[in-house]
């Protein structure tokens, strides 16, 4: 029991009764906060190809389906920027707790759903509840570990957030095929219950935590669900709806744009913001928080391109594709545990961050961009395993540099922030990857055909060869010749998409690039605590 006053001569009439925080080995603080986090996670992408199976066994199409993920997506995104506020106001011990327990309840919804509408809604449930749980893991892991620790708690938390949508897809697979598209989310339940009981054990609230001291703002909570809610249907459906080609599509970018924008002139106003973006004057974090996000646009967008382009243009299995998109995640695990030390040791995080960027574009530049149509399987996984080193060598220690300046009292908060922009990074990183192959295969598309003529020798003598293989398999000659002119155009529209995909690939590598010269525009990450620190 601490913080009493006392005055000479005069009684004591108020006191501050804050209970004292055992000692507990912090490594079991991380292991009770990430348990439920990873399953967070993990559930963002673990879905995906569960979809179809969901669509036959619910009487749905396929597109219908898709709300099974935007729902969560939606609702886990406007909960994001809220942890912070949530967790000063109710407790981070009380939060965590009852959210871990929303998300195992709801997971456990999920699976006994017995109709599409009923799934969605329980979805929604999941998001709300499991979307603080990044944040609230990651402003536990540094105020647990001192600064000097913090590359550790980093590589730690970021093997769960960064390896676990990476293998979502493989889990969710193989426990679709072998038993059923509701194991996708009974597999949280005994993970959730293990972490609940050890957040109960382990997990204590810091003593600046308000608790019912903050105002809450209504109109502020209104602007952020309207408008997140708009701009994360707007990311999910854009593609299907041809973009700004629709209205719906253009309503939603307007109601986004106007509602967000007038969120951050509210919460700069403020006296108790639900988000403090007042912490962006930190020159750090402001660069961190572009940086992650500019990572996961990128990492996200190699998610969906490099298993399209496996069984798309190689007709690889969805088992095969799973089982050789596997040596990204291996590669980010093996590295990050390697960075946390060095940091540990001192090694300029700035330099590390850029080396990582570095190698992640040679993976994109000199890997991915000159696949073909014969590429086996090294083709594929010598990219993956740098661009695993390089992520490894990016996400810890920008990180740790990312938070250096910010105040404990203020981690949550950051930790929020943070989340939300890996979030938007990863959301706009998915739908751009897809729109740019749907608009270079057509442009490549219309540059093939313009050499497909009567007049190009090459093309003519390639429709001549075809023709004649059919023909002498037994079709007359108007019949070969269309047989023929068919296989011209399949083999036209695979080297457009074939083009596209290596177009996608040469972009996201430049951009990799061109983020460089940003990260030395922070300062080096401080491993001396700040001056509320040293007060505690």
């Amino acid at each position: 029991i601490s913080n009493f006053e006392f005055k000479k001569g005069v009684r004591v009439t108020e006191q501050t009764l804050v209970r004292t925080k055992p000692s507990i080995n912090k490594w079991l603080v991380a292991i009770a906060v990430m348990s439920s986090a990873i399953i967070e996670v993990l559930d963002t992408s673990v879905v995906n190809v569960s979809l179809p199976h969901i669509a036959g066994s619910l009487s749905a199409t396929t597109d219908e389906a898709t709300w099974v993920l935007t729902s969560y997506l939606v609702a886990n995104a406007i909960v994001l920027p809220l942890s912070g506020w949530l967790a000063n106001y109710f407790g981070r011990k009380r939060l965590l707790m009852s959210v871990v327990c929303g998300f195992t309840v709801s997971s456990l919804l999920c699976g006994m759903a017995p109709n599409l509408p009923s799934l969605v809604f329980f979805r929604i449930m999941q998001g709300v509840t499991g979307g603080g749980l990044q944040p609230l893991s990651q402003a536990v892991l540094l105020e647990e570990f001192p600064r000097k620790e913090h590359g550790k708690a980093m590589a730690v938390w970021a093997m769960g957030i960064v390896v676990a949508p990476i293998l979502g897809p493989t889990l969710g697979g193989w426990l679709t095929d072998n038993y059923s598209w509701r194991w996708v989310f009974y597999i949280n339940l005994p993970i959730g219950i293990i972490s609940l009981v050890l957040i109960g054990l382990y997990v204590w609230d810091p003593p600046y935590i308000s608790r019912g001291k903050l105002r809450f703002d209504a109109w502020g909570l209104g602007m952020l669900v309207v408008g997140m809610g708009a701009f994360q249907i707007m990311l999910d459906k854009g593609q299907e709806e041809d973009w700004f080609a629709s209205k719906f599509i253009v309503v939603l970018c307007v109601v986004a744009i106007v509602l967000l924008t007038a969120f951050v002139v509210r919460q700069l106003k403020v006296e108790n913001p639900l988000v403090k973006f007042r912490l962006m004057s930190d020159r750090n974090f402001a660069c961190g928080i572009s940086l992650v996000s500019l990572m996961l646009f990128v990492l996200y967008g190699s998610l969906v391109l490099l298993p399209l382009f496996m069984q798309e243009l190689l007709g690889w299995t969805a088992v095969t594709t799973g089982f050789w998109t596997g040596p990204r995640g291996i590669a980010i695990a093996v590295a990050m545990p390697v960075v946390g030390k060095l940091l540990g040791k001192g090694w300029d995080g700035r330099l590390m961050v850029a080396g990582g960027f570095a190698a992640a574009s040679i993976s994109y530049l000199a890997g991915y961009s000159h696949m073909n149509l014969n590429s086996g399987a090294w083709d594929i996984v010598w990219p993956q395993l740098i661009q695993g080193v390089g992520v490894g060598f990016i996400f810890v220690p920008l990180t740790v540099l990312t938070m250096s300046r910010i105040q404990k009292q203020d981690m949550g908060y950051a930790s929020s922030l943070y989340s939300i922009m890996r979030n938007i990074g990863s959301s706009i990183g998915i739908p751009f990857v897809t729109t740019l192959i749907a608009r270079r295969s057509q442009f490549h598309q219309v540059r093939l055909g313009e050499h497909v003529t009567a007049y190009d020798p090459r093309a003519t003598q390639y429709l001549s060869t075809t023709a004649h293989f059919f023909a002498n398999a037994g079709s007359d000659a108007v019949a070969a010749k269309m047989q023929g002119i068919e296989v011209v155009y399949r083999s036209m529209l695979q080297q457009a998409s074939l083009m596209s995909f290596l177009d996608a690939f040469k972009i996201m590598g430049f951009v990799l690039i061109g983020v460089i010269p940003l990260i030395f525009i922070m300062k080096k990450a401080s491993k001396k605590p700040q001056k509320m620190e040293m007060m505690e």
